[in-house]
């Protein structure tokens, strides 16, 4: 009998999730992870008593109420709302796109005049697109007008999404935007699901209540003693890079990375919300988080004389750098389709998780694709 029941590889949300539920099952379980920390993505760092997310911003958003209800029991969640802005050439605007978005954009007041003033536009792309026999959007530029209009886009829409994709907006697939929010209220609630927030004391400590009392190792890569690794446990549930556990057998898929530039700054309140993204092309960054909104509110943001910002910046990723999204163009979903062919055979690994599905996954369905396994 080998030592393990399983050996986890990564200690992020899906690994982290799945040992929890497996070892109330009295499953012996060894979670490995190459980082000196426990967490994945969603690790924080203390810093002058604040939070810092420091592999990008994570709210915790769901419907679910199963997987509400179940975090909720490791760890209480704040109330937090995500109230993210845009800018825009020292102009800003708020998201989703609402009524103060387009009071913001066109000075109109009313849902009547906002709609009829996107409705035009969105008439006129129509029109424009059906002149050179387009009947259906062939990439997200197309999708986006005819979705949203011209104004919106090109101001809040297009030169971001280059920025965070590297690649130019006609080059992307419609599909990335085919579920672009439109609200006539005034609303700045990003999502819509019934519940969000953030986990009360950070992120770490819903870690630590998933991973209470089961083994864990930080800075062992799996790869470096694969045989070794795959001798201790009956069975691997491995959330790593898909096309590394194959050893890149059909080629490289194609991620995005993202680069943090951390300033601490003398002041209790630096942009007044923890999101703002800038959408023109001059500014290299995508967006500035201020960590502290996520957990202080109100009275409290002033209690603490600093504050912590990060600037993203959105790069393709090269061996060294973080894995952090998929490119899920054309070339490279059929690049993973291949490697999924692989994995649907194995019968003693599981693939799960963001990087070893290629799919860009939230927080709450990570943790309900780890609860089927369960069910």
């Amino acid at each position: 009998m080998k030592p393990y029941d399983y050996l986890i590889v990564g200690s992020g949300l899906f690994g982290a999730t799945f040992a929890h539920l497996a070892a109330k099952e009295g499953k012996r379980c060894l979670v490995i992870d190459k980082r000196p920390q426990l967490g994945g993505n969603i690790y924080c760092e203390e810093q002058h008593g604040i939070n810092v997310h420091k592999y990008g911003a994570h709210i915790f958003h769901t419907s679910n109420k199963q997987v509400w209800d179940f975090v909720n029991a490791l760890v209480p969640f704040n109330r937090y709302t995500n109230c993210p802005v845009a800018e825009y050439e020292g102009k800003r605007y708020n998201l989703p796109f609402n009524m103060n978005t387009f009071y913001q954009m066109w000075g109109v007041t009313t849902p009547a005049e906002a709609q009829a003033k996107i409705e035009e536009q969105k008439r006129e792309v129509a029109e424009a697109m059906a002149a050179q026999g387009i009947t259906e959007p062939r990439n997200l530029e197309e999708q986006a007008l005819l979705l949203i209009g011209r104004d919106i886009y090109e101001k809040l829409i297009k030169s971001y999404t280059e920025k965070q994709w590297g690649r130019a907006c006609t080059e992307l697939p419609a599909f990335i935007i085919r579920r672009l929010p439109v609200r006539f209220v005034y609303d700045n609630n990003y999502f819509n699901d019934a519940y969000q927030g953030i986990p009360i004391g950070g992120y770490n400590k819903l870690t630590e209540a998933l991973l209470e009392g089961i083994e864990c190792r930080t800075e062992e890569d799996f790869f470096a003693r694969r045989e070794y690794w795959e001798s201790q446990a009956e069975k691997i549930v491995f959330t790593g890079k898909i096309d590394e556990f194959y050893d890149y057998r059909y080629g490289q898929l194609e991620y995005r990375t993202v680069r943090f530039e951390e300033e601490t700054i003398d002041t209790p309140n630096y942009q007044g919300c923890a999101v703002v993204n800038y959408t023109e092309k001059q500014v290299p960054y995508t967006r500035v988080i201020e960590h502290k909104h996520f957990e202080d509110f109100g009275e409290a943001i002033y209690a603490k004389p600093k504050t912590v910002i990060s600037r993203e910046y959105s790069t393709e990723w090269a061996p060294g750098s973080e894995p952090f999204y998929p490119v899920n163009d054309e070339r490279n979903s059929a690049l993973y389709a291949q490697y999924k062919a692989l994995a649907d055979k194995e019968t003693n690994v599981i693939f799960g998780g963001r990087l070893a599905e290629y799919k860009y996954y939230d927080m709450a369905p990570v943790i309900e694709q780890v609860l089927k396994h369960f069910c």
